[in-house]
């Protein structure tokens, strides 16, 4: 779990992966699927799975650690630095608790997740020629479609990176 390092919201371009074809020709639908859908796919999973990873970690030495404080502030005997030790245990929830929000790894967890998804369920129903793909010329119609999943998560993700600049200006640049 977690060896995928520290989930930071970072989105590769929405081009990372895809090898262009030569002037003048195009992509048919093995290339795309190979170079666009599968390569995104597998970079939201890893994302997916690295951010649930981090949050369950945290979350659960956060619980940890306050379930200790009655436990310790009840049964501890004087030579124990109790003060201490709560006082610790008290600075790590609060810590854990600002990385979890600072980083949005529940959001980002089920964010990337979704878009994995419904990025393997696009697939799936063009290569069965499942409707909407039933029609006579379907790639354009998936491309677009899959284009624009994650096209919506770049844009999410942008403006996720846009409001954090906003907020972290000093008050008298902001405005």
């Amino acid at each position: 779990c977690c060896r995928t390092g520290f989930p930071l919201r970072s989105k590769p371009s929405a081009n990372a992966g895809v090898k262009r074809p030569l002037r003048n020709q195009q992509m048919n639908d093995d290339d795309y699927i190979t170079s666009r859908v599968d390569d995104q796919i597998g970079w939201y999973d890893k994302k997916s799975q690295s951010a649930q990873c981090w949050f369950k970690w945290f979350r659960g030495t956060e619980i940890i650690a306050a379930a200790s404080i009655p436990l310790i502030a009840g049964f501890a005997t004087d030579p124990f630095p109790v003060t201490l030790v709560l006082g610790l245990l008290g600075a790590s929830i609060a810590v854990i608790s600002a990385l979890i929000s600072l980083n949005q790894l529940q959001e980002n967890w089920t964010e990337y997740r979704t878009t994995c998804e419904s990025l393997k369920h696009e697939k799936f129903l063009y290569m069965t020629k499942a409707e909407p793909y039933h029609e006579d010329e379907p790639f354009r119609l998936f491309v677009q479609r899959v284009e624009s999943l994650i096209s919506k998560e770049n844009s999410a993700w942008s403006q996720y990176t846009q409001t954090n600049l906003e907020n972290t200006k000093p008050n008298n640049e902001k405005g």
